[in-house]
């Protein structure tokens, strides 16, 4: 199945992409997708409901994240061995943790928020996992899968001048408003053949950026959920952002970064493709 909402930012509500294309209103069947339909066995009835029955969408309705606004976001630093290499970082024995605000999500389609002294935002495409039921000291990565809902694509979108050269933690270069498109849909496990081989890309204004593969992560998405669930308590409806192949701004000679104007495109095997438009808070 792939999960998408739809309408005014805020006011979502909930839908599925049928097979022809053609998105599909659940409104009458589920309050959103979100921790309590997620946690609550909702998966499963979603999937009794006939897709061809449900009305149609408006073609001009707006793209909203695919789920609603998750509890928490873990994200996932340095997770490709290329990436760490361009940035001159070691590749990490361990993952490397830091949160991203949850009110940072917004639809695939929307702007994309130049923050107010940014000076340094940058890209990074990533595949994004979200919970499907609590994980707390999961005993091995193999228990992972019973655990994750799907798959999206995730534009962890990064202010590197707040992130390095302002002090204290990551979170504070990760956390302006709308830097976190995802979407255009979350889809359920089954619809991937092999999520630890997926290509991904990104162009900024037609040029190409990043190009990479989660075949190159160091640590998989399995491990990943396992990992986390022996710090935390991972709860339904949670999202991880589990880290960007090479192509970067700031790993660029010369460094570039977004201004306003630039357009993004980017997308993962299987999981569609985004598009923004990047515009000033100033």
């Amino acid at each position: 199945m792939k999960l998408i909402r739809f309408g005014t930012h805020g006011r979502e509500k909930p839908g599925l992409l049928a097979a022809d294309g053609r998105r599909r209103d659940c409104s009458a069947h589920f309050f959103d997708w979100n921790r309590d339909f997620f946690a609550g066995g909702g998966l499963e009835r979603l999937r009794r409901l006939d897709a061809a029955r449900l009305p149609e969408v408006p073609e001009d309705a707006r793209w909203g994240a695919p789920i609603a606004r998750p509890g928490k976001i873990i994200c996932i630093g340095l997770n490709y061995s290329d990436h760490a290499r361009e940035t001159g970082a070691e590749v990490p024995k361990e993952p490397i943790l830091f949160m991203k605000a949850p009110n940072t999500v917004v639809g695939p389609y929307d702007d994309l928020l130049i923050p107010r002294g940014s000076r340094k935002t940058d890209w990074e495409v990533e595949l994004a996992v979200v919970i499907g039921k609590e994980a707390r000291y999961l005993d091995r990565p193999e228990d992972a899968p019973d655990c994750i809902a799907g798959y999206a694509v995730g534009h962890d979108v990064s202010e590197r001048a707040f992130q390095i050269e302002r002090g204290g933690q990551w979170t504070k270069g990760k956390s302006c408003d709308t830097f976190n498109p995802l979407g255009p849909f979350l889809a359920t496990p089954d619809e991937i053949t092999d999520v630890r081989n997926l290509s991904m890309w990104l162009s900024v204004n037609g040029q190409r950026r990043q190009t990479g593969n989660t075949r190159t992560m160091v640590f998989d998405v399995h491990y990943l959920v396992w990992y986390i669930s022996q710090f935390m308590t991972l709860e339904a409806g949670d999202l991880i952002s589990t880290g960007t192949p090479p192509g970067v701004g700031m790993g660029m000679k010369p460094p570039q970064f977004l201004s306003p104007g630039d357009v993004v495109e980017l997308g993962i095997e299987g999981l569609g493709s985004q598009r923004q438009v990047c515009r000033s808070e100033n």
